[in-house]
């Protein structure tokens, strides 16, 4: 780079100064700092958009190697469900090979505990079973609205006799 000291920057204000006149030297200083501006400007801006490109080929490696990683879980997960479904069809054919006496029977003959068949409870949880009709509610003097204890001790306080006098 330039190497430019007080000295360098006195010498060449003075030359300007000379050569361009204290007239013309304010407008020509405010021309060349816009356009030193701009200049940086635009440096920066490669920069920026350099950086940008070098970041983007690292996510698109980092990308494939996770990609990589994924098809290597897939096939390591899908070599694990074989063998467990072979050592699973190797455990239960002892069972599919003693004798028809029934599934509980049979089990039981083996030694092993007997667990009953799954029955589904044929229940539906999000349903409000035991809702009440607003009519019936009313019909029987359940409460439907809040009341505070104070408004319910008012409701119910017996008329006062001070206006009868």
């Amino acid at each position: 780079m330039i190497d430019l000291g007080i000295s360098k920057l006195a010498l060449i204000g003075v030359v300007a100064l000379v050569v361009i006149g204290p007239e013309k030297l304010p407008k020509v200083a405010r021309t060349v700092g816009a356009l030193l501006g701009k200049a940086q400007r635009y440096v920066s801006d490669v920069k920026a958009e350099v950086s940008r490109s070098i970041e983007l080929e690292e996510l698109k490696k980092m990308k494939e190697s996770m990609e990589g990683a994924a098809k290597d879980v897939e096939s390591s997960m899908q070599t694990t469900a074989a063998d467990f479904e072979k050592s699973w069809a190797d455990a239960t054919s002892e069972y599919s090979s003693a004798p028809s006496l029934g599934n509980n029977d049979a089990l039981s003959a083996l030694g092993q505990p007997l667990v009953p068949d799954y029955r589904h409870p044929g229940k539906k949880w999000r349903v409000k079973q035991a809702a009440m009709p607003q009519w019936y509610k009313s019909r029987s003097g359940v409460r439907t609205r809040v009341q505070s204890g104070a408004a319910r001790v008012a409701r119910f306080r017996p008329k006062s006799r001070s206006s009868a006098s």
